[in-house]
């Protein structure tokens, strides 16, 4: 386990004391955004500072009076798991106004607010800059007006603006995802995936509009993680005579026996000519030039509703903090800034330089530079659409090129939800790249038994809203029947491996790569994508499977807790999967807003267990009602979800009861998220691509020799960037007895999780986000775009 850096700064050193934070939610509502609002008034609360709502967002700081209030720590309890904004929030015509302004200015210096935490989209952040700015003379008008005194103006001098992007669009420059919009595809995603079932019954074609009315994010991404057939978004509009390739498309596809199509639409997809392209014309073009049976189904607000996914909170949470800390570090000349994920990581950048480039998007749009507005979108935006394109739209035979080389995909250790969306897309860009595409199933044990057979683009539609694993999976490693391997792979000439598994599948590479020596046959390219709920493999900080694992934990969680509603006062212990890994015990409590979570990296004993039910104990006498702890199924041998369910139940008498319940594999299951849909579709390309490359430049005299290290990959996510990392350099950075990595980013997280449930914990800093500047356009390598 890590030990911690003598050269880390922890957040006591800044303090919070005598200021006063005010957080508002302006514009459209979107889910998570009560995350983010708990975070910052527990982070700030934490701090020292007084933290006040402002409800109903600029019209509640213009109205003032009762619209801000003081908040306390139980006044935002109970609101992680609902959507929405809970403190209200309303445009607002009078604060555009410069009277709006000074009336707002007065409100908020009459509480000795100097601090504003805004969570909206970019007008609401506009206007918070523009508020900022004006600000001394703001108070100087009001001093002439009598109604702040001359002090005024020096006690508050400067108005501090820290943004949270809170917009399900996904609209905004400058953050791979804003809050909601991970929620929003949730919801569309099981729109979708319930209406191919009835579509599949009547061989329908089905037309879905969703938002974004000047971003195409949802659209494209829930094309993506459907498989749709078409889509149709206003960055890229579809070149003249779209309507005729559209139809040939649909068409093509009922011949290969396909019952349904799919065509996604935004509300604001446009044409070459800027004119609008709507649903209905869609349908009538399909009934008109094909005769297809055609529905229109409008989503609408269905999209800003509901339950915020684990995603959103976890995001909601992390940014809420980040803001905090952002406020305290400010001084008078440092410019309005948005907190913003990049990657994995949390960064802050200045506000109006995101503003003004997501402002830039609209005009290339409506100067109908349409490849530059794509590129100015990012290159997550980038990425998705160029792996849409690439795995929806077939090229024919004759534009194929010929590679001649034979690649075998595969699934290695316990199922994943996403796996199926990882192996679709390896095969359709391994037979866009020429290559001929081998399915293996029931991983090494059907490889030695000779279970391979060529599967073809057809064979994985329909794959990538498919949970479990459809090949097959096991936890078999070679070693034992690598000469029956290594025959399988002569017989059918494979020149390359692509492994999507979990921690086996890092052991199976590494076994492969030993055996090098003895066989020639795999000196071949061989590359791993990780996926396994646990989230344990070395060499990534995310894996496929683990969003949806988390997003079944949060869900049960949710509603546990409220089936103690009204009831006396109760606790919850719930044991996780995860092996000696602590990712879903720890992630998901601060999803679920846990009050404790206990795992192997972190060990504990007797004393700790006892503090924890004291602290509780004190929580239930004064606050809330129900209580919930996490427990890592393999976190202590002799601490046990028995014992520590009956230690609660024994010291919490008089004060609460206590239940438990063993989530079990029901983690595992379920259909995938759409995180990991298009995790999964996008890493597996990426993989994919490599394997081409290598193939080319170990190509020498009529075959495929690869015998050196960067030639047997796992393909990660670390921090910013999709890494390919040799199998052999992660060997030290491995526990190998326990199956975890020696270090893990989510550890910085549980301090997180503490202070968001009352204790007094130290929280390193030294990680957080420093202000940088808006790039254009990262460095291929450093492609940041796995967050969707």
């Amino acid at each position: 386990m890590a030990q911690p850096d003598s050269k880390k700064i922890f957040f006591e050193n800044l303090s919070g004391a005598g200021k006063a934070i005010a957080v508002l939610t302006s514009g459209g509502d979107a889910q998570g955004m009560n995350a983010a609002v708990r975070a910052v008034v527990r982070m700030g609360l934490y701090v020292g500072a007084k933290v006040y709502f402002i409800h109903e967002g600029y019209q509640g700081m213009v109205d003032g009076g009762d619209n801000i209030k003081e908040a306390s720590w139980e006044s935002v309890s109970s609101m992680l798991q609902v959507g929405g904004t809970v403190i209200g929030s309303a445009r607002c015509k009078e604060f555009r106004t410069h009277e709006g302004r000074l009336k707002a200015a007065n409100n908020l210096v009459q509480y000795g607010i100097t601090n504003l935490c805004v969570i909206g989209g970019d007008g609401s952040l506009t206007g918070a800059n523009l508020f900022r700015e004006e600000w001394s003379g703001l108070l100087a008008e009001l001093v002439e007006q009598g109604l702040i005194e001359t002090d005024a103006i020096q006690k508050y001098s400067a108005l501090h603006i820290v943004g949270m992007v809170g917009s399900i669009d996904n609209d905004f420059c400058g953050t791979d995802m804003t809050i909601g919009t991970d929620s929003a595809l949730h919801r569309i995603i099981e729109v979708v995936d319930a209406i191919m079932t009835t579509a599949q019954s009547h061989q329908r074609t089905f037309v879905l509009e969703v938002m974004g009315r000047h971003c195409g994010y949802l659209a494209l991404v829930s094309a993506l993680a459907c498989g749709a057939d078409w889509v149709l978004i206003p960055e890229m509009p579809p070149e003249d005579g779209w309507e005729d390739k559209m139809c040939q498309k649909l068409s093509a596809n009922r011949a290969g026996m396909k019952r349904l199509n799919i065509i996604i639409v935004a509300e604001g997809a446009i044409d070459r000519n800027n004119m609008p392209i709507t649903t209905d014309y869609i349908k009538n073009l399909v009934v008109k030039c094909l005769g297809f049976d055609t529905r229109v189904t409008i989503l609408g607000h269905v999209q800003r509703g509901g339950t915020p996914s684990a995603f959103d909170r976890i995001l909601a949470s992390r940014m809420g903090v980040e803001a905090v800390l952002a406020l305290l570090e400010t001084t008078a000349n440092t410019p309005a800034c948005v907190v913003s994920l990049c990657g994995n990581q949390s960064v802050r950048l200045p506000l109006m330089e995101c503003v003004q480039m997501t402002q830039e998007v609209q005009k290339a749009m409506d100067e109908k530079r349409f490849e530059e507005a794509v590129k100015l979108r990012g290159r997550s935006f980038e990425n998705n659409l160029k792996t849409y394109k690439l795995l929806a739209h077939r090229k024919p035979e004759s534009e194929l090129p010929t590679s001649n080389f034979n690649v075998a995909v595969l699934n290695v250790g316990a199922p994943a939800a996403g796996m199926n969306a990882a192996v679709r897309s390896a095969v359709r860009v391994g037979i866009s790249e020429g290559h001929k595409m081998f399915a293996v199933s029931d991983g090494f044990e059907g490889f030695y038994k000779g279970q391979i057979k060529e599967i073809k683009w057809a064979d994985v539609g329909g794959w990538t809203g498919q949970g479990g694993s459809l090949l097959g999976t096991k936890r078999t490693l070679p070693a034992k029947h690598v000469d029956k391997i290594a025959e399988q792979m002569r017989k059918h000439n494979i020149n390359a491996l692509l492994i999507v598994g979990g921690f086996e599948a890092l052991l199976s590479l590494l076994e492969l790569l030993t055996a090098r020596g003895k066989y020639d046959e795999f000196c071949v390219p061989m590359v791993m994508v990780p996926a396994t709920v646990s989230n344990n493999v070395p060499g990534s900080d995310l894996s496929i499977g683990a969003d949806t694992a988390l997003n079944a934990i949060t869900t049960t969680c949710d509603r546990i807790k409220q089936s103690a509603s009204g009831t006396k006062r109760r606790v919850f212990i719930i044991e996780t999967m995860g092996g000696y890994c602590g990712y879903l015990a720890s992630v998901g409590g601060l999803a679920a807003g846990a009050d404790a979570a206990y795992i192997y990296e972190e060990p504990f004993d007797i004393r700790d267990l006892q503090a924890n039910v004291e602290h509780l104990t004190e929580k239930m006498k004064t606050s809330i009602q129900r209580g919930l702890v996490l427990r890592n199924e393999n976190c202590n041998e002799n601490y046990t979800t028995d014992f520590i369910y009956q230690l609660y139940s024994e010291e919490g008498k008089g004060v609460f009861d206590s239940r438990k319940n063993v989530l079990g594999h029901m983690q595992q299951g379920g259909a995938p998220s759409p995180f990991d849909r298009n995790f999964g579709t996008k890493i597996s390309a990426k993989a994919m691509q490599w394997v081409t490359k290598k193939l080319v430049e170990t190509f020498r005299q009529g075959r495929v020799f690869a015998n050196t290290e960067d030639s047997c990959c796992l393909l990660g996510m670390r921090r910013r960037a999709l890494v390919f990392q040799p199998v052999v350099q992660l060997k030290d950075e491995t526990d190998f007895v326990h199956r975890i990595p020696k270090e893990q980013w989510w550890l910085k997280l549980r301090p997180l999780m503490k202070i968001l449930a009352k204790y007094k914990t130290s929280y390193d800093v030294s990680d957080s986000g420093q202000l940088e500047h808006v790039v254009r356009n990262r460095p291929k390598e450093s492609d940041a775009s796995v967050a969707m």
